[in-house]
């Protein structure tokens, strides 16, 4: 699999194929049994060794990991000062500016994580780790928790966040709709062993927006992914009757 420079990649399949474990890969947290991973050329993990965590590729997890006893300042300035290659009055300067420019949240720049909503705290998320100016995001399901509501503006946050802040993105999700709005390209993974079955462009101009759901082109797309995943879905279990068999 090969994602280029600057695309958006959302990767989908079956549960327990693999797609949570080839980011942890791509992190730098498990490395692969066979082959290896190159970022811009230069290996990065093989078999016998893992990349190491970086600041070239930052995970958004499912769950939210911020630091609730440090305010959302605190919070996306903390990357930076443990590097310790900016000036403390830089990197809030440059936190402030970032905050503000994705949907205002330098509102709530003293507050801590508690005291602001979960979107907020979603938002705040992808700031602390865009500041560090990575190569890379990984997004882990980062919305698999929210209501639809919640979930469709995180969709607009994060599609005006991307266009602000250009980045390779590899984003993991079971929400085709989801995969399909984000994406520049949707790969869909297969049951084990774990291998891209296929990659579908999603040839949906930008900006994006949720009433794009609706169109002609969005529905056969979302027809053509219902269907791979589905297939491989059913391979799933029917190995799964075999195994107990």
């Amino acid at each position: 699999m090969e994602i280029a420079a600057g695309e958006f990649l959302a990767l989908v399949g079956p549960s327990g194929c693999g797609k949570s474990t080839l980011l942890n890969i791509l992190a730098g947290f498990d490395h692969p049994t066979r082959g290896t991973v190159t970022l811009d050329g230069a290996p990065l993990a093989s078999a016998d060794r893992a990349a190491h965590p970086g600041p070239d590729r930052i995970v958004v997890f499912q769950e939210g990991a911020l630091f609730p006893w440090k305010t959302v300042l605190d919070n996306v300035t903390y990357g930076l000062k443990v590097q310790r290659q900016t000036a403390p009055e830089e990197a809030r300067a440059r936190a402030l500016d970032m905050l503000a420019r994705c949907g205002g949240l330098d509102r709530v720049a003293h507050q801590f994580p508690g005291q602001i909503s979960s979107g907020m705290q979603r938002r705040v998320e992808l700031v602390r780790a865009l500041i560090n100016d990575p190569k890379m995001l990984l997004l882990d399901e980062p919305f698999r928790a929210m209501d639809t509501v919640s979930k469709g503006r995180m969709h607009q946050h994060l599609l005006d966040i991307h266009a602000q802040f250009p980045k390779t993105v590899f984003f993991i999700t079971h929400d085709l709709e989801e995969a399909i709005l984000l994406a520049d390209t949707v790969a869909v993974m297969t049951t084990r062993p774990g291998r891209i079955r296929s990659r579908v462009a999603v040839d949906l101009p930008r900006p994006r927006h949720a009433r794009m759901i609706a169109s002609e082109r969005f529905v056969a797309l979302k027809e053509q992914l219902i269907a791979a995943v589905h297939e491989e879905a059913l391979k799933a279990f029917e190995r799964g009757e075999r195994e107990l068999a």
